[in-house]
Formats: structure tokens, sequence, C-alpha cells
């Protein structure tokens, strides 16, 4: 059987406890065992593709029907982790660089979604696209909608905006899957969480954060095994 191997902390949610012992033994880096990659990053992917015993994840391999050809395997990979786990339908929210919406329906079929700037994103391009603009980082907590300085006005025009977005998405896949999950995923899924918690908390009810999705959805696929 394979074996498979992964950077970063061994947890058990991901690891047998077997295979934590052998990767603890060896420094976390046994030549034998290979190294499972799923990459939407091409320079990236070039890198880890040099080291022996890589195998990487291809969308072919994920048992979605209904994909096309430049679907993100990361998406794909966190919508699989969260029907998995949470059941189908389901739509995830992955709030990283960008923010996506993708959803699947009651027979696992990709029905689709939607890919906008994320908010940090949406922050460095005010700065990095004007002359007077600053950058600036987000704050923990929702910033006033009627802003009396230019980095809160930004705060405002960026969140609410955003908020409504995402509020707009989550009711539409709602009326369409009534009984749908909602997952978010992502690096900024716990600050927008509570930007929705505060601006909408009917619908943040309703919201699940995961930030494993990718690696559940990996760990289900039968291409990888976590046997010894």
């Amino acid at each position: 059987m394979a074996k498979c191997w992964a950077v970063g902390k061994y947890d058990q949610k991901f690891f047998p406890p077997s295979l934590i012992s052998q990767l603890e033994r060896t420094g976390g880096t046994p030549s034998h065992l290979p190294v499972y990659l799923a990459s939407v990053v091409p320079a990236q992917t070039s890198l880890w593709q040099t080291l022996p015993g890589v195998r990487v994840i291809t969308l072919e391999q994920i048992p979605l029907p209904g994909t096309y050809p430049t679907l993100g395997v990361d998406r794909a990979l966190a919508l699989w982790g969260a029907g998995v786990t949470l059941s189908w339908p389901v739509l995830v929210i992955d709030a990283g660089t960008a923010l996506t919406f993708t959803g699947a329906d009651s027979d696992r079929q990709l029905v689709g979604g939607a890919i906008l700037p994320g908010l940090k994103l949406q922050l460095n391009s005010l700065a990095q696209g004007t002359a007077a603009l600053p950058k600036i980082e987000l704050p923990s907590q929702m910033p006033p909608r009627w802003a009396a300085t230019t980095q809160a006005s930004i705060h405002s025009g960026v969140i609410y905006t955003l908020l409504a977005g995402v509020r707009d998405f989550i009711s539409a896949w709602w009326q369409q899957f009534p009984e749908s999950r909602i997952a978010i995923t992502g690096g900024d899924r716990t600050l927008l969480l509570t930007y929705l918690q505060a601006q909408f908390p009917e619908v943040a009810a309703g919201v699940i954060a995961d930030p494993h999705l990718i690696f559940w959805g990996m760990r289900s696929l039968k291409v990888i095994s976590f046997e010894l």
C-alpha cells in the first residue's frame, strides 16, 4: 500500500498514530514516503515536482461530475472535503487571496460558483492602483459604515460591500437548496465570519467554519492511502 507524508504538524485527524510515530522517529522526511501535492501555483508545483516521491493530485482524480478544465484543484478538493464530511448539497466559501464560492448538489454534481478578490487583495489593490490611498490592515471588528477618516472609509467600502455580496450568494444558494450546508474555509475565514456575525447574524448562524476542508478532500481520495 502507498504511504503518505505531508509537510506540517502531525495531527491525528490526518494521520494514524502509527504513521505519526514513524514520522517523528525519522525526523519527518522518510525518503520512502511519497509527498501528495495539490497546487494551483505553477512555480511551486514545478519546485515540488523536483523532489523524489512527489505525486500530484489532479482535478481528474476528484470524483465530482460536471467539473471544467480550469477549475482549481483547491476549490474541487475543498468542495469534495465539505461534501464527504458535512453531506450534500453543500456550498463552500473559501476566504483566501481570492474569495470563491463553489457548490454541488445532492448528487455531488458541481453546480458552479464565483470568484472575486479577497479582503486583503481588495485593500492592496487600492494602495497599489491609486496615488494617495494608503496600504492598511483589516480591522478585528466591523468598522463604522459612515467613516470619518480615509482608513475607515476604505474599511467600510470593502467590508460592507463584500458582506452584502456574501449574504446574497448564500441566500440565493439556500433558495435553490434549502437544506444545504454552508462551509467557510481559507486564511481569512475567522475574520470574515466575525464580520458576517456582526452584520448578518441570521446568515452567519448557518455557516460552518473548517480550516481543513482541502485536507478532508485529499484524505478521502482513493488515490491516497494512509496505511503503513
